[in-house]
């Protein structure tokens, strides 16, 4: 029998348990000639079930053991983050401490995305082919001693520490290209959204605990170094409950089949799908503005107050951490109002246009420019109304995150997601937040070499160079508007590729009703 109302991008358990409404947990998962058919009434009533099922879509339906490990996943993801940006955090006191001008500042983030971006299409190949959990544990591992070490690098090498970094993307790198992957073979359908919303929350959440982890624990420490030295703790915690709790999930309906296409036809497949390249150009300049916005803005507010007399300017650390305490709150905040607004608005719009996926995500990033374009025009007066629009922006820039995810699933077939996966990352952060923050930082120190060093010209010179990012999300927005033209094209063609006389899984065949509700 064939789940008639599968999308064939869950595990054969979940289809399974979906399509017969009598399947107890780890019940029947393959059609072999070893196991019995399902009986004619069971088969004839199955269809209905399920669709009541999915939507009315309850999450206690699911598998507890399925929204266990997904929430496992998404803590580390949130770790993943923290360690990321503890660094920002502190980034006045890494200056202070090493010596260094705003471009060296910048080269920190720049060369951890930069071995990240590398390192992921490394990991997508292993994902697709190895046991993933075992990858993600190795990786979180691996990032955590490399962090807790960089703590003790003396001041005069600070080459050191931005090797470290390097390190620690090559280990951030696993985990991000897979962990999504396994989520996407957990669940199906608006479930599945649900599920990568709470994962890709973890995003935003994650990177403002890391600004508020690294200011308040270098207060409460007095020294910055200690805050490089909580996330690898929980990180270690992180990767052994990933190693007991999560289950080697099955790749869509195809995991036993022995047949298995090769990278470079992947990557063939990959480059022809037009909904997959517009739509990571978008991810592209989304990476590009949160990675530079995302370093840099703490600093351009502290700055601000200094142009408007409301701070000292502080030349010895420890400096002051209000701004980065405030950004990282804001972070958590407009994170998770992004993911709700965005994970809801499309499934509002899902009813209203098939192509409601990328037309909210484009929405949200030309509504983003705008609110950012105002941060630099309020916050040489106000630093309470630059807040203001930064939580407008964010929330509208984060709102798209856990929906590019989701159409990334639609248009890719099982077994290549996590190189669709890796390659999408890859193609980001070479565009996006590799370049970024180094970027900014060089424009900034080329306007301030012409111009007086003083504190209104640092401010200016640093806002200058931010002006950037707004430009560069306008241009996603029109990417998330070009894969709106294309997007049911792929996503047929996706379901089309997809055998729905697999013998070796029940719920193998696409639903119709999943597209009309696109």
């Amino acid at each position: 029998m064939m789940c008639l109302e599968s999308d064939g991008a869950g595990t054969a358990g979940s289809s399974s348990q979906d399509c017969m409404p009598g399947a107890e947990d780890g019940g029947v998962e393959t059609l072999s000639g070893r196991m019995s058919p399902v009986p004619p009434m069971l088969e004839r009533k199955s269809p209905e079930i399920h669709k009541d099922n999915l939507d009315k879509d309850h999450v206690p339906n699911i598998k507890r053991a399925n929204v266990a490990a997904a929430g496992i996943l998404s803590v580390g993801n949130v770790l993943n983050y923290l360690d990321r940006y503890t660094v920002a955090g502190v980034l006045l006191d890494i200056q202070q401490h090493f010596g260094v001008k705003d471009s060296g500042a910048g080269l920190l983030q720049t060369v951890f995305i930069c071995s990240f971006m590398v390192a992921a299409p490394i990991f997508g190949y292993l994902g697709d082919r190895f046991n993933r959990k075992v990858i993600l544990s190795c990786g979180i591992f691996f990032w955590s001693a490399v962090t807790f070490s960089s703590s003790f690098i003396p001041k005069q090498y600070f080459w050191l520490l931005v090797l470290s970094r390097g390190l620690v993307g090559i280990g951030e790198a696993s985990y991000s290209t897979i962990a999504p992957t396994i989520i996407g073979d957990l669940f199906t359908k608006n479930t599945r959204t649900l599920m990568l919303s709470v994962f890709y929350f973890a995003i935003p959440l994650g990177s403002g605990l890391g600004y508020i982890t690294g200011s308040s624990v270098k207060q409460v420490a007095g020294d910055w170094r200690w805050a490089l030295r909580v996330s690898p703790v929980l990180g270690m915690i992180t990767g052994s409950l990933i190693l007991i709790f999560v289950p080697i999930a099955k790749r869509g309906h195809v995991e036993q089949l022995k047949a298995r296409s090769s990278w470079f036809r992947d990557m063939k497949a990959l480059i022809k799908n037009r909904s997959y390249v517009f739509s990571s150009l978008a991810t592209s300049t989304v990476s590009f503005a949160t990675g530079a916005l995302g370093m840099w803005i703490p600093l351009y507010l502290y700055r601000a107050q200094v142009v408007q007399k409301t701070v000292e300017p502080c030349n010895f650390g420890p400096c002051s951490n209000k701004d980065s305490l405030i950004f990282g709150a804001i972070t958590c905040i407009t994170g998770f109002l992004g993911v709700i607004t965005g994970a809801g608005a499309t499934k509002w719009c899902r009813l209203k246009t098939q192509r409601a996926d990328p037309l909210v995500c484009a929405v949200g990033m030309l509504g983003s420019a705008i609110f950012i374009c105002l941060v630099f025009v309020a916050a040489k007066s106000s630093s309470i109304a630059a807040y203001i629009c930064i939580f407008a922006g964010e929330t509208l820039l984060f709102s798209n995150w856990a929906i590019t995810a989701d159409m990334l699933m639609y248009v890719v077939i099982p077994t290549r997601r996590a190189t669709a996966v890796a390659l999408q990352s890859f193609t980001s952060h070479l565009l996006g937040d590799a370049g970024s923050p180094y970027l900014i930082g060089f424009i900034s120190d080329l306007i301030q070499e012409s111009t007086n060093k003083t504190p209104l010209w640092e401010f200016l010179s640093l806002g200058y160079a931010l002006m950037l990012c707004p430009f560069v999300v306008v241009l996603g927005g029109m990417f998330f508007l070009a894969t709106a033209l294309y997007f049911l094209e792929d996503l047929a063609k996706a379901e089309q590729q997809e055998p729905c006389s697999d013998s070796f899984t029940v719920g193998s065949c696409s639903d119709s009703e999943e597209a009309s509700i696109l």
